[in-house]
């Protein structure tokens, strides 16, 4: 259970139905459309009036998370997010998920600021991890997620091993995210498949996707077993504080 007092309203985000879910969006745009698409998939209902409330803000107009965090920019994300978030308690939102792993460097800030809880997709996916047994991940995201240690500082608090692709391998991830899935293109599953490979034979058990916009890879391609989309369990989070789960999102890693 989490209870967080607030100055707009005292709240438990684990009461089902009791919640609407607010989204910002727009980093990027395809990643949004794809929770909205998993939201809807994953939630336990049959008719229009079963599904959740969901208020989006797509503000695609936010300065971009990698290029602040490694000083390529001074133009922080924060105040523009913090609008958004305001935005969406403003039409009642009472919790919010941020289809952008990068963006959670900045998490507990954006929470202080906005006022109302934001699901922490970090600490959610390694608690998936952890359940599943897995002690040997390999860690696909931006250079401002492997920079930041989002993912490895989390793992390392619950004895989990990170293996990171190699200069050429995070290159050509960088390529998928930046110049493909945010431009517009098709990936390259020839990419793809060269950084998965090299993380397995490194002694990965489960490849992480640990950027919003590799989710659409997932999307668009039948992958293999060993993945886990860190937009999934973002997903199932959401569903789960205000809707029912469908049984079969039970498990995330790919069989």
């Amino acid at each position: 259970m989490v209870t967080v007092q607030t100055s707009i309203k005292v709240m438990r985000i684990d009461e089902v139905g009791m919640n609407m879910l607010g989204i910002i969006g727009g980093l990027g745009p395809m990643a949004t459309a794809y929770l909205m698409q998993l939201l809807t998939q994953m939630s336990d209902a049959g008719t229009d009036q079963e599904h959740m409330e969901i208020v989006v803000y797509s503000k695609p107009s936010i300065p971009d998370r990698t290029q602040y965090i490694l000083g390529k920019s001074d133009r922080s994300p924060v105040p523009e997010m913090v609008l958004a978030g305001r935005k969406l308690v403003e039409f009642g939102a009472d919790l919010i998920a941020v289809p952008c792993i990068t963006a959670h460097y900045f998490h507990d800030e954006l929470e202080r600021q906005i006022g109302i809880p934001i699901i922490n997709a970090i600490t959610e996916t390694v608690q998936c991890i952890e359940q599943e047994k897995i002690d040997r991940v390999g860690l696909m995201a931006t250079d401002g997620t492997i920079q930041s240690g989002l993912f490895q500082k989390e793992l390392k608090r619950h004895n989990i091993q990170s293996i990171l692709p190699a200069a050429d391998g995070q290159r050509e991830i960088m390529h998928m995210i930046y110049e493909e899935v945010k431009a517009g293109r098709a990936v390259d599953p020839e990419h793809f498949r060269n950084v998965s490979d090299r993380l397995f034979s490194q002694g990965a058990q489960v490849i992480l996707l640990g950027c919003t916009e590799l989710s659409l890879i997932k999307r668009d391609f039948v992958l293999p077993a060993g993945y886990l989309d860190v937009m999934d369990v973002l997903a199932r989070k959401a569903v789960q504080c205000c809707n029912h789960v469908r049984e079969e999102y039970s498990a995330l890693i790919t069989r």
